[in-house]
């Protein structure tokens, strides 16, 4: 009988991926793209973003506790990621920020030159101050909105309470829009 991989929870693929090569297909799916977004917030180059994305997979096959992940698997993924990005910063260098032009807008581009111009200068603004926000606040931002994640699963990452987290983006998204859009 063929399973649907596709409706099971992370937590039962994962407990499942340890002895079946096509749960943990399942997962690396899933999982793929908002690690590879993550990792190149984390790098702003494209060939380091798939190596760490390959390197925090790889992490995930020689790991033997596949329970421990199974329990909150995103929080136990990202934290691995995570690692992962701050190791290849310790052997090479600091990148410099992702550009927010490469970023897809979930608006569609405005008609009016002007908005379009306004809001130009707003993403521009974003990405100047981007860098001067907290590590804490900038990597709360990284992990919730290019990895993906809800606020529960990054609050674990970060080894924060959900409450903690929430003020974290809430604090850095009010730092930006006070900078940026009252400014």
């Amino acid at each position: 009988m063929e399973r649907n991989y596709a409706e099971l929870e992370d937590n039962e693929l994962a407990r499942l991926a340890r002895d079946d090569d096509n749960a943990f297909e399942a997962l690396y799916r899933r999982y793929v793209t908002p690690i590879y977004r993550y990792c190149y917030a984390r790098t702003d180059n494209a060939a380091d973003a798939e190596d760490l994305t390959a390197q925090t997979f790889m992490a995930v096959v020689e790991s033997s506790d596949y329970a421990r992940g199974a329990r909150n698997f995103p929080a136990w993924l990202f934290g691995i990621a995570r690692h992962k990005c701050a190791d290849y910063h310790r052997a090479a260098y600091t990148a410099p920020q992702q550009s927010l032009d490469d970023i897809e807008l979930a608006d569609p581009e405005p008609e009016n030159v002007e908005e379009r111009l306004f809001r130009h200068t707003i993403l521009e603004c974003i990405e100047r101050l981007l860098a001067q926000l907290s590590p804490d606040r900038l990597e709360a931002l990284r992990l919730r909105y290019w990895g993906g994640l809800s606020m529960r699963e990054a609050a674990a990452v970060m080894r924060r309470s959900e409450a903690a987290f929430k003020m974290l983006v809430s604090r850095a998204i009010s730092d930006l829009r006070e900078r940026c859009v009252t400014a």
